[in-house]
């Protein structure tokens, strides 16, 4: 089991990331919890006997997925040139805030276009709250052609299950469903627990999450394994029953009402909807059907990880909140996820000419 895990640590290097010697490695962890700053430690000591340029990194938790880090981690990322010159201009607040306005995002992007040779080559980010959602990121990958590992929620347990993967079966048989779903402009979500929803995603291209981030401006979870996209913004309609929270199964349903993209209601008996509530008040944003997801990875099993789940084969998730980071147009210091087992999934486009892609949990291409 040690040499599996070792093994899976390893791959990260050699597999996702094909890391060169040269190359800088920032690894970071918001702290939050002492298990993945555990792991955090040893990717990062791993990682030295791959590159002479890799630095561990400490920062204050955001306490949501989806927020932005602090400014001292932009300054460990992109340089410190590119940090003098946000806090020069008073960038930092607003981007931080997510209410930066159009001159401001171009500000910003043309400082760190002058500096991006000051940038790191990688980022492996095993925070707690997650990251993938945010401008900081995006910025990273897109400007600085940074890859980037986003990792949170991370668990040991992972290194022997979905982080042995097969990667190259599983980029195939990913860019299969992708190649599928890019064919038509509308999608719709049923299941046996009442989940009927549907959206439109014309114009909206499904992206791959393979675990393979060897190119400039590669991003992926890891572990990995999920076609994803942004649905339309105020398509989507029907009804979507969560029976799992992100790390645990609730103790009874809880259904979300949805009209014209958002969640207008909220029903069931669980807690956990007190959460839920406390954000929709925060922000209208949060309640935008931000993404759906499917599962690739047929080694990932665990159903009370939002990490590990929504890469399990024969799933799918759908989130609520920022979208803005895969293109969509909301955004927000918010992203959910939540899994959806044994889904049917049937793509659809103006002529009628529907095509039903997963039924019952079992996906149709092979």
């Amino acid at each position: 089991m040690a040499n599996k895990k070792n093994s899976a640590v390893k791959n990260i290097f050699e597999i996702n990331f094909g890391l060169k010697e040269t190359e800088k490695v920032l690894v970071i962890s918001d702290v939050y919890n002492e298990s993945i700053k555990k792991i955090a430690k040893l990717v990062a000591k791993t990682g030295t006997t791959y590159s002479t340029h890799v630095k561990y990194y400490e920062y204050i938790p955001t306490g949501c997925h989806g927020v932005e880090p602090p400014e001292d981690l932009w300054a460990e990322a992109f340089g410190k040139e590119v940090y003098v010159e946000m806090s020069r201009k008073n960038l930092f607040k607003p981007v931080l805030l997510k209410k930066t306005t159009k001159n401001q995002i171009n500000e910003i992007e043309k400082i760190i276009k002058r500096h991006k040779d000051k940038a790191v080559n990688v980022v492996i980010a095993l925070s707690y709250y997650s990251t993938s959602h945010t401008k900081f990121r995006d910025l990273l990958n897109r400007i600085c052609g940074v890859r980037y590992a986003s990792m949170p929620l991370f668990d040991e347990k992972m290194l022997s299950g979905p982080m042995t993967v097969d990667w190259k079966k599983m980029s195939e048989l990913t860019k299969k469903i992708a190649s599928k779903i890019n064919n038509y402009d509308g999608i719709k979500i049923e299941s046996n627990n009442g989940t009927s929803v549907i959206f439109s995603k014309k114009g909206r291209e499904a992206k791959m999450d393979t675990g393979i981030i060897t190119k400039p401006g590669q991003f992926s979870n890891l572990p990995a394994g999920e076609v994803y996209l942004a649905p339309v913004e105020g398509t989507a309609t029907g009804r979507l029953v969560l029976e799992w929270a992100p790390t645990r199964k609730l103790k009874s349903p809880v259904v979300l009402h949805i009209e014209k993209g958002e969640v207008k209601r909220i029903e069931g008996n669980e807690k956990y909807i007190d959460y839920l509530e406390e954000k929709f008040s925060e922000r209208r944003e949060n309640r935008n059907i931000a993404e759906l997801g499917i599962g690739t990875n047929n080694k990932a099993s665990r159903p009370d990880n939002i990490l590990e789940s929504e890469k399990i084969l024969g799933t799918i998730h759908i989130a609520l909140g920022d979208n803005s980071s895969f293109g969509g147009k909301v955004r927000t210091s918010f992203h959910q996820d939540f899994i959806l087992f044994n889904p049917t999934i049937t793509l659809m486009d103006k002529n009628h000419d529907n095509k039903k892609i997963m039924d019952n949990g079992k996906l149709l291409i092979k």
